[in-house]
């Protein structure tokens, strides 16, 4: 027997060209001065100004000057925005930088602290935010319907998760047309991000039966449209199914991770990406196959099973698809390149010892971590 609890605040359309809605979500809740955050190339290649032109004024101000992997000054510095323009609510338009930036920055404003207070420091954030309207440009992170917002310190040199319930969008705009120009190796990474998402969610110790089937739903899908999203074929038809198809999948295995939360991938993904530049989906999916071998009859045979369903033989198939389909999509599946030594190595497993690992059904030891980043590092 288990209990369990399932909550999802975030209402969701979903469609091809519904981005232009911004307008009525806003007027619906009584809204008229909102603060844009997206990327400096939506800025550049005109994209920021054609939404904010589409608005008819509602859209008053602009912020873009954040990094990939957004800091905590950053956010700092919108919120300053927000609040110097009176701004009543929030439309992030990006990947999960940008949201996760905005959902942090929409919190943080209402009051006069910074948002460092809050990075890993175990301080719970302040219920009030503004409203935020979440407009994905990206398959891959689920972070428009998440309450989780990952942010780096670069003065201290950590990366880590917020979890704020008040980080909850209003409302999520998922307009597979704004993912159609997003690079193959973008589509690469963020697509394995959702695969790693949606499987660290099943095999996750706070793993319940809502977030089980979008766990499966989302996987599924990835392992069938990545490859296409990621290839842009001639067949038109089938690229722009498989970007709507990614999309949903994005979506659902934002579902499916939210409540239990990720493992052990993402625990190791965060040194890789902090210390190597490794990018976020890439760095989950250099490991994913590896936890997938040590997880595989973890929690009574539901790891096999859940291979099983996804039409895979067991366990250890399911793990050599993912490094197969990693491989043919490009992307990492070894460290080797970085000569890694005995020092770096140590200094990746402990970093790994991130919340998010004891997340994970196998507990995981130093030794397990050091034998697998001596694997992929190629060395004894």
């Amino acid at each position: 027997m288990m209990n369990w609890d399932y909550a999802q605040p975030v209402a969701i359309r979903f469609g091809k060209g519904r981005a232009t809605e911004v307008n009525d979500v806003a007027a619906s809740m009584g809204l008229h001065n909102g603060l844009l955050v997206t990327t400096p190339s939506f800025v550049r290649n005109g994209q920021a100004q054609r939404l904010v032109d589409a608005r008819d004024g509602m859209l008053t101000t602009v912020f873009s000057q954040f990094s990939p992997n957004p800091d905590v000054t950053e956010v700092d510095a919108c919120a300053t925005a927000i609040k110097a323009n009176g701004c009543e609510f929030v439309v992030a338009l990006g990947g999960g930088s940008a949201m996760d930036l905005a959902k942090a920055a929409a919190s943080i404003c209402m009051g006069d602290e910074s948002i460092a207070q809050y990075h890993g420091t175990g301080k719970t954030l302040p219920g009030e935010h503004l409203p935020l309207i979440a407009l994905p440009t990206t398959a891959g992170t689920g972070s428009e319907v998440t309450c989780v917002s990952v942010l780096t310190d670069r003065a201290l040199g950590k990366k880590a998760p917020i979890v704020s319930d008040g980080f909850y969008p209003s409302v999520a705009i998922v307009d597979p047309e704004l993912t159609y120009s997003v690079p193959p190796y973008v589509t690469a990474c963020t697509g394995m991000d959702v695969l790693s998402q949606a499987i660290e969610g099943f095999w996750s110790k706070g793993h319940q039966p809502i977030c089980d089937a979008c766990a499966l739903h989302a996987a599924k899908l990835v392992f069938q449209y990545l490859p296409i999203a990621a290839a842009h074929p001639d067949d038109e038809a089938a690229y722009i199914e498989a970007r709507e198809k990614m999309c949903e999948a994005s979506i659902i295995a934002g579902l499916a991770f939210t409540l239990p939360k990720t493992t052990s991938s993402h625990a190791c993904s965060f040194p890789l990406t902090n210390l190597y530049g490794i990018p976020h989906g890439e760095a989950c999916a250099l490991t994913l196959d590896y936890f997938a071998r040590i997880n595989q009859d973890a929690q009574g045979g539901r790891v096999q099973e859940f291979a099983r369903a996804l039409g895979f033989a067991n366990a250890s198939a399911m793990a050599d698809a993912i490094y197969k389909l990693k491989a043919s999509l490009g992307l990492r599946t070894d460290l080797s390149d970085l000569s890694l030594g005995d020092e770096q190595i140590a200094e990746l497993v402990r970093i790994s010892r991130h919340p998010n690992l004891y997340n994970n059904p196998v507990e995981i030891s130093d030794d397990m971590l050091d034998a697998m980043y001596r694997s992929l590092a190629g060395i004894g």
